[in-house]
């Protein structure tokens, strides 16, 4: 009887440990743990080598990289700056990053998926419309105004697109130091961008007709009626 609790303990505490480790990123063990800045790395890790706790200072934990716009001038008119634990060494242990997007009229930032880390999109500026595509084939989606927040999923694809007839900036803050990003277009449609474009216009065109526009952007003439002529 005892040999069989003693399993039934062993097994469970297994099977809570396991779940742990794979729920999110792992925990810190102590209060900060900037990266080294090692010249080169020979050691490879879950993560990064700290430095010398004595040695920690404020800039480990600020980074200005987010203060200006991202370049819009390319086929989809986005730009989405990423800052990692890569690029901000006071985030390493952490379990966060976080990014900027940048939408010019009418752009948008095609669908893809953060297979470490659901994502918090706050919009600061413009009106953007932005939404995911669940397991079930269902589509979430919410016009999104300046101070409003959407939530995508861990592993779910998600988009975002200008709705409004101005310039659009939304922050996102991910719970992991390394989210990473798994487009739909891959090396496969790399350098055919027009298929990108049909493949992300044939996913919001069959589900985008029940949205509800701003009546400052009823269609984000250009995108919408390209997608879908009976909007």
């Amino acid at each position: 009887m005892s040999s069989s609790f003693s399993c039934c303990i062993v097994f469970l505490s297994v099977i809570c440990f396991c779940t742990k480790i794979c729920s999110a990123d792992s925990d810190n063990l102590q209060d900060t743990c900037p990266t080294s800045p090692s010249a080169k790395q020979t050691i490879f890790i879950n993560g990064f080598p700290c430095k010398n706790p004595n040695d920690n200072t404020a800039p480990d934990f600020k980074t200005s990289n987010l203060t200006k716009a991202g370049n819009t001038d390319n086929f989809f008119g986005s730009s989405v700056n990423i800052v990692t634990a890569a690029e901000l060494a006071g985030l390493n242990t952490l379990g966060l990053s976080i990014a900027r997007t940048d939408l010019r009229v009418d752009g948008m930032v095609t669908l893809h998926s953060h297979p470490r880390a659901s994502e918090l999109f706050f919009v600061s500026k413009g009106i953007v419309l932005a939404g995911f595509l669940d397991t079930q084939n269902r589509a979430f989606q919410k016009i999104l105004r300046e101070g409003d927040v959407f939530v995508f999923p861990r592993g779910l694809l998600h988009f975002s697109l200008n709705a409004g007839y101005d310039f659009a900036t939304a922050f996102s803050v991910f719970n992991s130091q390394n989210p990473g990003v798994v487009g739909i277009s891959g090396n496969m449609f790399k350098t055919d961008l027009d298929m990108i474009y049909k493949i992300t216009k044939g996913f919001l065109s069959d589900r985008i007709k029940n949205v509800t526009f701003p009546g400052s952007s009823s269609l984000n003439r250009q995108h919408f009626r390209n997608l879908n002529p009976i909007i």
